[in-house]
């Protein structure tokens, strides 16, 4: 089958290439619609790694994707063929420790879509696991379906905050993870979400999003707005999107007195953080990687309007354009939030 295939650093074709495709008797074949172009992607696209993950021989990319069941495999009961679908990438080990203690996202053996050497699914058809994939509701699209993967991240840190009716959160980064854990903070209670960023264009995305106050850090100081808005107290949650290392920098000062820290985003390099400061707040800390039991959640959050990522869906290009729209996802458009790749009119 034809894949965008990520040849190595700075170089990617759309060619055929041999992909498994036996259908098992717990798996389902689905045609893919749209795939979107996840930050890890074009990560891979500029420097053919990511930490300890390299691209040592050519790769399929993509793992954000919807479509439609071609074909089921003879235990699968709960989907049929022409069942619109969304898919959760990451498929664990089912004997592992991690996945019987339901944290399978954190299972060392799991086969992630786009993660050397497990190849993605920017590809006309994939096989795939029934138990990771998931009918989308009539209201759903397949635009929208390609975009809960991410949102399934904001949800995860959102579920790991442990959030309370009324609380008060600070978002660091208005990027596509930043985007969608605003959202996700909102839906699980909070009644203010401060979001900094220094791209104005992406703040203006979420500024009108109803308990979102947006901060634009090249001109104002997020602390100084954290205390207006908390008569002094601080914000109950900060959620670190970016990744940044300068981010961690006096980044307890924005939390309240047993406020949480949630680290999302990575960073390149390890941080220095001032445990006095977080001993002297009793500052609880939550790390998030990936998601786990959470893609029933951002379809149904979705399909009933409390979440809207439609404005944050920027572009679209077709399949055969797959190059063209990798270059473009690596120009960093300070207008585009989720570039997606739609494939159904070739497949």
């Amino acid at each position: 089958m034809e894949a965008l295939v990520l040849e190595e650093a700075h170089r990617i074709t759309l060619r055929d290439i041999a992909l498994p495709q036996v259908v098992g008797p717990r798996d389902v074949k689905i045609r893919i619609h749209t795939v979107g172009i996840c930050g890890s992607d074009v990560h891979y696209f500029q420097h053919g790694s990511i930490g300890p993950f390299v691209v040592n021989e050519p790769m399929v990319l993509g793992h954000e994707a919807s479509g439609t069941v071609v074909e089921v495999g003879a235990e699968v009961s709960n989907l049929k063929p022409g069942d619109r679908v969304c898919m959760e990438p990451g498929v664990p080990d089912a004997d592992s420790r991690a996945t019987r203690e339901g944290m399978y996202n954190l299972d060392p053996a799991v086969r992630f879509w786009a993660t050397p050497p497990i190849h993605g699914c920017l590809t006309p058809f994939v096989v795939h696991p029934a138990a990771f994939t998931f009918k989308l509701p009539d209201t759903v699209s397949f635009a929208e379906g390609a975009i809960v993967e991410p949102l399934s991240i904001g949800l995860q840190a959102a579920k790991k905050a442990a959030i309370k009716p009324g609380d008060v959160a600070v978002v660091i980064g208005a990027g596509t993870i930043g985007m969608m854990t605003t959202l996700a903070a909102l839906a699980g209670g909070c009644s203010r979400v401060i979001v900094c960023d220094l791209v104005p264009e992406k703040l203006a995305l979420i500024g009108d999003t109803p308990g979102v106050t947006t901060v634009d850090v090249r001109s104002h100081k997020a602390l100084d707005v954290v205390a207006e808005l908390t008569g002094g107290w601080g914000a109950n949650i900060v959620f670190e999107a970016t990744g940044s290392t300068k981010a961690f920098e006096n980044i307890t000062d924005l939390l309240c007195p047993g406020g949480c820290l949630v680290l999302v985003g990575m960073p390149p390099k390890k941080v220095e953080m001032d445990i006095v400061a977080i001993q002297c707040k009793e500052i609880r800390i939550e790390s998030v990687f990936r998601y786990a039991n959470i893609f029933p959640r951002a379809i149904q959050l979705i399909a009933s309007g409390r979440i809207d990522v439609k404005p944050f869906i920027s572009r679209s290009f077709s399949f055969k354009d797959g190059v063209n729209a990798f270059d473009e996802a690596s120009r960093g458009l300070a207008s585009d939030v989720k570039v997606q790749i739609v494939l159904e009119e070739t497949a």
